[in-house]
């Protein structure tokens, strides 16, 4: 077995990672697309991208502007749909807290679907590995893509209206979570939550300025942490 080092961490986390560029890249391009297409300008739509760095909260939140929805509605929906980025930090603690804060700073700011899932997967795997090892990974499965997430919405914003309709660029977003979330159900209160949220939505759709989504989301959690709390108790 190869020696495991910070270096070879950080290997590792760019290898791990590079598959999802096939799908953050259009993810990306598809944002800058429809966010010129909203009326916001370049600096909005890149300040937007970089500040908020959350694909499916930047959609949520568009698509309610677009909509004309009251602020309050925007900014509920869009710190609704980040609200698992908590539960994300909360899970790395155990794993991440002895980094230095300047670490754990930029780990906060990477700290999307596709970092949090790659390295919680492997810390998971790799229990003995060091917080350097830990954090150099996570810094590794960052490289690259952060990069693309922010270089494919400037793309997006300046070929925009080139991109034929037909090439279907809309594919990225379930497909991404589609990867992201199908390895993670690995247990029944893991697979009722999803399904949960999956009936809801279909069910609720009817909501005005995706409110929907508000409350898909917290049946989903309150089924999954009662079904967890009923595994336990059987234990």
């Amino acid at each position: 077995m190869t020696p495991s080092s910070p270096r070879t961490a950080f290997s590792r986390g760019i290898r791990t990672a590079l598959p999802f560029v096939i799908v953050v890249g259009p993810f990306g391009l598809l944002f800058g697309v429809v966010g010129t297409e909203a009326g916001l300008n370049i600096a909005q739509v890149m300040g937007f991208t970089i500040l908020v760095i959350a694909g499916a909260s930047q959609f949520t939140a568009l698509q309610l502007m677009a909509d004309h929805a009251p602020t309050f509605i925007v900014v509920a929906s869009a710190l609704a749909v980040n609200l698992r980025m908590a539960m994300y930090s909360a899970s790395f603690a155990p794993h991440l807290g002895a980094a230095p804060v300047w670490q754990r700073a930029l780990i906060a700011y990477m700290n999307v679907d596709q970092t949090y899932a790659l390295a919680h997967a492997d810390y998971e795997a790799r229990p003995q590995q060091s917080t350097a090892e830990k954090v150099a990974f996570f810094f590794g499965a960052a490289t690259p893509i952060i990069p693309v997430w922010v270089g494919a919405t400037a793309l997006g914003i300046v070929v925009g209206e080139a991109i034929p309709p037909a090439l279907g660029l809309d594919f990225a977003v379930p497909i991404t979570f589609i990867a992201l979330i199908a390895p993670a159900l690995r247990t029944i209160a893991h697979v009722a939550a999803a399904l949960t949220s999956v009936v809801m939505a279909i069910l609720l759709a009817f909501l005005p300025w995706n409110l929907w989504l508000l409350a898909a989301g917290l049946a989903a959690m309150i089924v999954g942490a009662e079904v967890e709390r009923r595994m336990e108790a059987r234990r």
